[in-house]
């Protein structure tokens, strides 16, 4: 009798070890799952040089172009009223609850990222696989975000591919290539709003004041059906990552040519690869480490377009509110931190700037994950 009661106890014990070890690699898991993030043409070396268009990385923008979600957004790029006193109060424990999380601190740096995205980075680094050599100066003192804004607007030229840029001035492309500038297309544009694809939207009930705005650019395929309560449905353009290069593995200008064939009445912009390269060089210049030699992220493009055409520009969980989460798109389950803190774009230091030069409050941060800049047109130098 001694001995089955002993044994019974050595097995509860072992089950209630087995219990907290099961939950405790479970937690593990979801912190740290990852999938190594597939860059495109791995085994490509390709050659920054701006002049050329032997190996560069575009972004695709469309006119007009229905989305696999069956809307249609106007563009598609191939990226002070008094309150009551109880609302007074709610405001109030607003603000101090974002006093107690903090929220993006801009002088991130590479030791806040996980070891793993440590190693990822330092890989990046060491790889350069685009062969970027920076030779500009380094600024060991912060910018003011005034200067850091003029900086952005000056030297930041957002542009589309023109029949007049070689390869594209021949004959056979002029049909192509939309004929108005894509300021022309969608015109002065008022408050816009750009809607990441985090996965913090998820729940975030910001559907009716992102569609409030003027226009609204999202990215890539994230949809809008299923989810309008969250994110909107209102979709004026629409930037698309593309990959091409002089003889490309992907047939990006087939393609291309293809999709504008069958919609004409929809332009369809190719983003000048000129531009990311000179927005890096921004972050790299007010960036005290070395940055991932990797375009910047489509995020970080689509709020300087979108800040070139119009008058105030609202960001939404570029940077993360108190919702944060290690899910990458809010219409996906994927985990990884990367998605968040970067990998092979330099993400977190885009991060930093866009906090830098943020003129709304750490509240709207913490609450909406939003950020307020303004219009270039309302910068001034």
């Amino acid at each position: 009798m001694v001995h089955i009661n002993v044994l019974k106890k050595i097995m509860c014990i072992l089950v209630v070890l087995l219990v907290a070890l099961t939950v405790c690699l479970w937690r593990e898991t979801r912190r740290s799952y990852y999938v190594p993030l597939k860059t495109e043409s791995d085994d490509l070396q390709v050659h920054r040089t701006l002049g050329k268009w032997n190996a560069v990385k575009s972004q695709g923008f469309s006119h007009e172009a229905g989305s696999e979600m069956g809307q249609v957004p106007k563009a598609l790029l191939s990226n002070q009223n008094k309150v009551k006193d109880g609302a007074s109060v709610s405001v109030e424990k607003s603000k101090k609850a974002a006093d107690s999380v903090k929220v993006w601190d801009k002088d991130s740096s590479s030791k806040n990222l996980i070891p793993r995205l440590q190693k990822v980075r330092k890989n990046y680094l060491s790889m350069n696989k685009y062969n970027v050599t920076y030779r500009g100066k380094r600024n060991s003192a912060k910018l003011s975000p005034e200067k850091l804004l003029c900086q952005l607007r000056d030297r930041v030229n957002m542009t589309m591919i023109q029949g007049s840029d070689g390869p594209f001035n021949t004959s056979a492309w002029q049909q192509y290539l939309p004929r108005k500038s894509l300021n022309e297309t969608v015109g002065r544009l008022g408050r816009c709003a750009v809607v990441s694809s985090a996965g913090s939207l998820k729940s975030s009930r910001l559907g009716p004041e992102i569609d409030s705005h003027d226009a609204v650019l999202r990215f890539n395929g994230a949809p809008t059906k299923g989810f309008r309560e969250d994110v909107g449905e209102k979709t004026t353009v629409r930037l698309v990552n593309s990959q091409w290069y002089r003889k490309p593995d992907y047939k990006f200008f087939e393609n291309y040519k293809l999709y504008r064939s069958k919609h004409p009445e929809q332009p369809f912009y190719i983003l000048n690869p000129k531009m990311q390269w000179q927005l890096w060089d921004i972050l790299q210049e007010n960036s005290l480490e070395h940055i991932q030699p990797n375009p910047p992220s489509s995020g970080m493009l689509g709020i300087v377009i979108m800040m070139t055409l119009c008058d105030e520009v609202h960001v939404y969980e570029f940077l993360p509110s108190k919702r944060q989460t290690d899910v990458c798109h809010y219409y996906q389950k994927f985990h990884d931190r990367a998605c968040t803190m970067g990998a092979y774009h330099p993400l977190l230091f885009e991060k930093n700037l866009v906090k830098h030069i943020n003129q709304g409050t750490d509240e709207d941060i913490y609450i909406r994950g939003k950020v307020t800049l303004p219009g270039f047109r309302n910068v001034h130098c």
